[in-house]
């Protein structure tokens, strides 16, 4: 009998993989569901970005195998939107490695730097890939919990505490999801610092930096943070290209090579097109991110109305693709909440227990649906049942 590997009993299938199944089953019963949950865009991509990918479609050399590095008018592309939003310096050639989307740079990085038994401190709640990544290559994941009352920051105090010999990575999340709480310089300085003083890699994950945020900031806006630091990016969220999966990851020369040993092992480049129309992306003036913010701007007001509708608590100056809401009382956790909303109004909502145990009393609601969409939620909420359970 053919059996899977043993690093397959360490991870479950994606919540959002099985939890799309079922609500596929209701669709296809005539249910129809309002799926509020994933942070999916749903706005288009820059017109010069997809008008370029076609152009180049048609060009013959367009089609073959490309430089594992990314072509260099792609890394300039970055470091340019690196220094003109961001105010910080990169070097193109040295210092920036395109990647398919930052969830393979979360993969290529732990690689690069993880050994079987090494340790990984995981924010609590956190995108649930750096648990997953970090248990399937035999790594050790060491939560750190991140708490209302601590405004979601790190708890530096508690962290100090820790045995941290072991300890290799720690990955970080602000502009951070799920709970849309903002970076700051003097949370990026705290985390430089903690990384220098126990030679830790401090992994800042930053695709939220433009969504609802008027002052983008980089965890190398701090001096010398390149010693201990990475930070990836993507064009998924600032930029409504989820599917066309064009990221990077920056960082110094010696760590950037040291990833691109994993990649050039695992993929033969990213498709010229592609890459092309990326760099028209990031040549975007700031009227683009104020045009898409406008927009989801509109949308929170409804979510909000929403969250209202239903009992629930939120901080009103969140950033980021989603509201983050603390649950009403009398609901043993989220997912209950959640699978009531479900059920009796055909609405599905993100419990937030999928991020982890901070989570638990707490649900998530995606910016990803038109004003017209989460009206219908609110008006389905209204003519249902839920408010008898409530």
């Amino acid at each position: 009998m053919i059996t899977g590997a043993k690093r397959t009993n360490k991870v479950q299938e994606y919540y959002f993989s099985q939890k799309l199944k079922a609500i596929e089953k209701m669709n296809c019963d005539g249910q129809k569901v309002i799926n509020l949950g994933i942070g999916n865009p749903d706005l288009l991509p820059p017109r010069e970005a997809v008008q370029e990918l076609v152009n180049h479609m048609t060009i013959p050399n367009s089609h073959g195998y490309q430089s594992y590095k990314g072509i260099p008018s792609l890394r300039q592309g970055f470091a340019d939107w690196y220094e003109k939003f961001f105010k910080v310096q990169i070097d193109p050639e040295k210092e920036i490695l395109p990647l398919m989307g930052s969830k393979e740079g979360i993969m290529h990085i732990s690689l690069a730097f993880l050994d079987e038994g090494d340790q990984v401190l995981i924010p609590n709640p956190g995108y649930p890939t750096y648990a997953s990544v970090t248990k399937m290559l035999g790594a050790e994941a060491i939560e750190y919990r991140l708490k209302e009352e601590n405004q979601w920051l790190p708890d530096f105090e508690s962290l100090e505490k820790l045995n941290l010999d072991k300890v290799k990575i720690m990955w970080v999340n602000y502009p951070n999801m799920p709970t849309g709480k903002n970076a700051c310089l003097e949370l990026f300085q705290q985390l430089v610092d903690f990384g220098r003083k126990h030679q830790i890699l401090i992994v800042n994950d930053n695709p939220y930096a433009f969504i609802l945020n008027e002052n983008p900031l980089s965890i190398f806006s701090i001096a010398n943070a390149g010693e201990v630091c990475l930070e990836l990016n993507s064009l998924s969220k600032s930029h409504n290209m989820a599917g066309f999966r064009v990221g990077m990851v920056a960082g110094s020369e010696e760590h950037i090579n040291l990833i691109l040993k994993m990649k050039s092992n695992m993929d033969s480049g990213m498709y010229k097109p592609l890459q092309l129309a990326a760099v028209k992306a990031l040549n975007k003036a700031e009227d683009w991110y104020r045009s898409i913010n406008e927009e989801y701007a509109k949308r929170r007001v409804v979510v909000h109305e929403l969250f209202e509708l239903l009992g629930a608590q939120f901080e009103k100056d969140q950033v980021g693709l989603f509201v983050w809401a603390r649950i009403p009382e009398g609901f043993e956790d989220a997912y209950e909440f959640s699978d009531l909303i479900l059920n009796e109004a055909r609405v599905f909502i993100t419990p937030g227990g999928i991020f982890g145990s901070e989570g638990e009393n707490y649900c998530r609601i995606s910016l990803c649906s038109p004003v017209n969409t989460l009206e219908n939620a609110i008006k389905r909420i209204e003519e249902s049942h839920v408010f008898v359970k409530l």
